[in-house]
């Protein structure tokens, strides 16, 4: 009852607020401590570390792709059924596309250790960097089933009502995972290894305690005997194949940043990037935070047919969007050398490189959260075709476009202009489907 009382209150922004603030905190606290943990690595260990990390993300990113798909499509599929008070499908609908991610995280897992010993192979990376890749991947492996529950149950939990819980699981995995950073790396001496480990617990947290939320029949939705229905997996994979998508060309992009750095500054150009994406991320959060936030409010008012909320949600999030931005935009600015100096020292070569790199990507902040909000919203209204479309776009095709163009005029400047010019360019393409689907979904 609680859930309905939520979803049955006016449209206000202190009733929005009070649904998406737990899920931005909880959004900003995940990127922060991503953000430590490289803070720790390239303090610790060094700058050569720091890129391994980075070089390893396109890895992890495909690796968590299908369950990405499969969390965000299914909480809008099921959130839906849950408006058209078709309560006990959803709850078996629920359980079955858990333990199809589980069966997804045990197979990518297998995977990425065939694959391991030929991925970073033909890169011409140092003997010291490539090791470091190696040995982060093999730890960050172990704990792929865990970090995929943690993907889904962030996302059912702020679905069911729960996105306070969600925000505390996701500070205390945090924390948990900053402390046991210091420990292994510091204390025990376990390099980047222990970056690896500490992230996976970490991770964790959210699984674990989902476990025990999802498992009582208190909870909005729970575990019940699942009922295999294939239309249910098509429909979740259809609606969340814009997420996979971002997921798979973002890990696409972060090669092609990587090569394209290695080419015109070597491994301390990877370094550099690292940091500026770090940045990015931490204000990108609050764009992401607010629009998972929001979504299963315009999953519920879209299957029970409330156009007049509807409406009133999506206007409101375009002046919030707008004023996160503007905001986002001038702080990252503003406090460029003290971000970029947390991680690299001024007399290291990756500061200015990134200094430099920085102050140019901000400019994207200024459509990021534009594009983040319209592809979650046409997911939550059950259109992954449009969804999938605008992140391609965004993430792949324009960035592509522009990472192939710009540094063959510009050079390296180039590279930092291709993120706001991509960003700009899937701008556009937003709000024309914004426009062309308005009166079909009457917002």
């Amino acid at each position: 009852m609680e859930n309905k009382t939520i979803y049955e209150k006016p449209v206000t922004l202190k009733n929005i607020f009070k649904f998406a603030v737990p899920t931005i905190a909880m959004t900003v606290f995940m990127s922060f401590y991503t953000m430590v943990d490289g803070l720790f690595v390239s303090n610790l260990i060094g700058t050569d570390a720091l890129s391994a990390i980075n070089l390893t993300a396109p890895v992890i990113q495909l690796v968590t792709a299908i369950s990405t798909m499969l969390a965000t499509g299914g909480s809008a599929v099921i959130m839906k059924k849950m408006g058209e008070q078709k309560d006990q499908e959803a709850k078996e609908d629920f359980t079955f596309l858990i333990l199809v991610n589980v069966s997804v995280g045990f197979l990518m897992c297998a995977l990425g250790y065939l694959a391991m010993d030929h991925i970073f192979a033909g890169m011409n990376l140092s003997a010291e960097v490539e090791g470091y890749c190696v040995e982060y991947l093999s730890r960050y492996l172990l704990f792929t089933v865990p970090i995929l529950l943690m993907n889904n149950f962030t996302l059912y939990m702020i679905a069911s009502g729960k996105a306070t819980l969600s925000l505390i699981c996701s500070v205390a995995g945090g924390v948990l995972n900053m402390v046991l950073d210091y420990v292994f790396i510091s204390i025990f001496d376990m390099g980047i290894s222990g970056a690896a480990v500490a992230t996976g617990i970490g991770y964790s947290v959210t699984a674990v305690v989902g476990l025990f939320v999802f498992g009582r029949k208190k909870s909005l939705l729970y575990f019940t005997k699942p009922v295999v229905r294939l239309k249910v997996l098509a429909n979740a994979a259809s609606n969340g194949c814009s997420e996979m998508a971002t997921a798979l060309v973002t890990g696409i992009v972060t090669m092609m940043f990587n090569w394209t750095m290695l080419k015109f500054a070597g491994e301390n150009g990877v370094a550099a990037v690292t940091i500026i994406m770090y940045v990015l991320m931490f204000a990108s959060s609050l764009y992401t935070g607010y629009s998972y936030g929001v979504a299963p409010m315009v999953s519920f008012y879209y299957g029970e047919q409330n156009h007049g909320k509807l409406k009133k949600l999506i206007a409101v999030s375009l002046k919030v969007i707008a004023a996160i931005s503007v905001l986002t935009a001038a702080g990252s600015f503003a406090f460029t050398k003290p971000l970029v100096s947390v991680f690299a020292r001024p007399d290291n070569p990756v500061y200015g490189l990134a200094v430099t790199g920085n102050r140019i990507c901000t400019i994207a902040l200024l459509f990021i959260g534009f594009n983040i909000f319209a592809s979650g919203m046409f997911t939550a209204l059950s259109n992954g075709a449009v969804s999938a479309i605008l992140a391609f776009s965004r993430s792949f095709v324009f960035m592509v476009a522009m990472m192939l163009l710009l540094p063959a005029v510009l050079g390296m400047n180039g590279i930092w202009l291709a993120t706001p010019a991509a960003e700009l360019l899937a701008l556009a393409l937003s709000g024309g489907m914004f426009f062309k689907y308005r009166k079909r979904y009457q917002y």
